[in-house]
C-alpha cells in the first residue's frame, strides 16, 4: 500500500467516524473520574486535535497531549476530526485542572471529561495525539504513556499511516 493510499485510508476513517471515535476495550478505558473539581465548558468550537475553545472561558489547550498542527497536512486535518467526532459544538463538558491552571499564551489547560470518559486520554488511545508532558500538570501521565504504546503498538489513527515521523512538537521546533 502506498503512503498515500495510506494516507487517504486515514482521513476517510476520521471523517467516516464523526458521530463518535472509536472506543477502546471496555478494561482499556483510561482514567474513570476527575481528580480535582471540574468546571462545566460548553463547546464553541474544535480549533484543532488538542485546543477546544469555550463559551465563556476561550481557549483550553488539553493536558499532556499533542497532534499535529494545521499545517501538517493531511494529519492535523485528521486529528481535529477525531476530536471533533469525541464531541459536538453546543454540547456541555467538564474540565479538570492539575497544578498549573495556564500556559504561557493564557490558554486554560485541562483534562476534558465527557460522559465519564476522558477526552484526552481517548485521543491518544485512538491514535490521533502523542504524550506531551509539561510539568507540574503530570497527574494522568502514567496512564497517558500507556495508552500511546498500546495505540501505537497496534497502529492506531495515525499510527497506522506514519502520522507521526514528524512530531508535532518537532514540527514547530522546524525540526522536521
Amino acid at each position: 500500500m502506498t503512503h498515500r493510499v495510506r494516507v487517504a485510508a486515514a482521513l476517510l476513517l476520521a471523517a467516516c467516524s464523526q458521530s463518535r471515535v472509536r472506543s477502546p476495550e471496555p478494561a482499556d478505558s483510561g482514567p474513570r473520574a476527575p481528580v480535582r473539581s471540574v468546571r462545566q465548558c460548553i463547546v464553541q468550537r474544535v480549533v484543532d486535535g488538542d485546543t477546544i475553545s469555550c463559551r465563556d472561558m476561550g481557549s483550553v489547550r488539553l493536558i499532556g497531549i499533542d497532534s499535529p498542527e494545521g499545517n501538517q497536512e493531511p494529519f492535523g486535518s485528521a486529528a481535529r476530526a477525531a476530536l471533533s467526532a469525541l464531541l459536538r459544538v453546543g454540547e456541555t463538558i467538564q474540565l479538570e485542572s492539575d497544578v498549573e491552571p495556564r500556559d504561557r499564551y493564557g490558554r486554560l489547560l485541562a483534562y476534558a471529561w465527557r460522559d465519564g470518559r476522558m477526552l484526552n486520554w481517548l485521543m491518544l488511545r485512538g491514535g490521533w495525539a502523542v504524550v506531551l508532558t509539561i510539568t507540574p500538570n503530570v497527574q494522568f501521565v502514567d496512564a497517558f504513556v500507556m495508552a500511546q504504546y498500546r495505540a501505537r503498538a497496534e497502529r492506531r489513527g495515525l499510527w497506522a499511516v506514519d502520522g507521526f515521523q514528524c512530531l508535532p512538537l518537532e514540527r514547530r521546533r522546524g525540526l522536521c
